[in-house]
């Protein structure tokens, strides 16, 4: 089984390569993939050390899966050309995912829809795998009418600049800023480019993907994105309204029964989901499970997990664990 990783060298990449590691996926031979600087690094994976190449120099090489975490801008050039060899391409850009002739999947929810016949899978955004995979289970027994999010978004969502931006204004040194204004001590009410409605796109990216994941276009969805000066995780806090009442210690046991969700829900002892606690995990970490006081059929929860493994390798992994296990590929 070959597998190519495109953009072994960033962060979501190394986390990739970490995941396939610890979960044993049958790699016989690594295709790690960069932008041409990168070319001729070595990378060190399970015991072999293996090459960067290139972009085209992959495409040849004709691997059987490639793992895509290189933009949306090189995945819309690339993956095309990839599917065109024969390689089924899982993509972690917002590139491909509301394309319709192409499946967005969180394999928990929704990887009976793939077929042979997929060449390009969309992951879906981060902020959206979190917390589909808290409603999914939900939506099935009472049918969500509407959803109001809030997201606290870790700095790793946008990349090691961002880090390094968090580290240096720490130390209180100037150096290049990933964001427009400092995120130490912070709060910025901004993920992503602003749209015409007033809307960030990674707020869109909520609406128009949970719609689309959980297969029903009539569940309303509001959602605002904040980045917070944190690296362990994406925080939520949501706001379900059912067609259908519920009882609290029934969603409770629904989620506790769920694969991939972790209940921390006791107030006596203090535990409840937290960035620090979800850090390097896979599961979705879900607490805060109350009922809406102000209106009926109405809940509220805190959803929290780590970005860079659930929110994005960890789920690339599964959909190609999927792949191999129902031999799509």
């Amino acid at each position: 089984m070959k597998i190519a990783i495109v953009g072994a060298t960033g962060m979501v990449g190394e986390v990739m390569l970490q995941v396939l590691k610890e979960r044993n996926f049958p790699v016989t031979e690594l295709i790690p993939v960069a932008s041409e600087k990168s070319v001729g690094k070595e990378i060190n994976f399970n015991g072999k050390t293996y090459k960067v190449v290139g972009l085209q120099t992959a495409v040849e090489m004709r691997p059987e899966i490639a793992l895509f975490s290189a933009g949306g801008e090189t995945s819309l050039a690339w993956a095309p050309k990839f599917a065109e060899v024969g390689t089924t391409v899982i993509d972690n850009s917002s590139a491909w995912r509301m394309d319709p002739t192409k499946k967005l999947v969180v394999p928990e929810i929704n990887a009976s829809v793939l077929t042979k016949d997929d060449k390009i899978i969309a992951n879906p955004n981060c902020s959206t795998i979190q917390m589909v995979m808290a409603l999914a289970p939900l939506h099935k027994k009472y049918d969500i009418k509407r959803i109001v999010v809030s997201t606290y978004q870790s700095i790793t969502g946008t990349g090691v600049k961002a880090v390094e931006q968090l580290e240096n204004e720490y130390k209180g040194e100037k150096a290049e800023m990933a964001y427009k204004y400092q995120i130490h001590r912070n709060a910025i009410p901004q993920c992503d480019v602003f749209e015409e409605n007033g809307y960030t796109k990674e707020e869109m990216k909520l609406v128009r993907e949970t719609q689309k994941i959980l297969d029903d276009k009539t569940i309303a969805v509001t959602a605002t994105a904040i980045r917070i000066p944190i690296v362990g995780g994406h925080s939520e806090a949501v706001n379900i309204q059912f067609e259908n009442d519920f009882e609290v210690n029934e969603i409770r046991q629904i989620l506790h029964e769920t694969e991939g969700i972790t209940v921390q829900d006791n107030l006596d002892t203090f535990t409840y989901p937290m960035p620090l606690y979800a850090h390097g995990k896979d599961d979705v970490f879900v607490g805060r499970i109350r009922r809406d006081e102000s209106q009926p059929n109405t809940l509220n929860m805190w959803i929290v997990a780590d970005n860079l493994r659930k929110g994005a390798a960890t789920n690339t992994v599964q959909i190609a664990e999927y792949l191999v296990a129902n031999k799509l590929v």
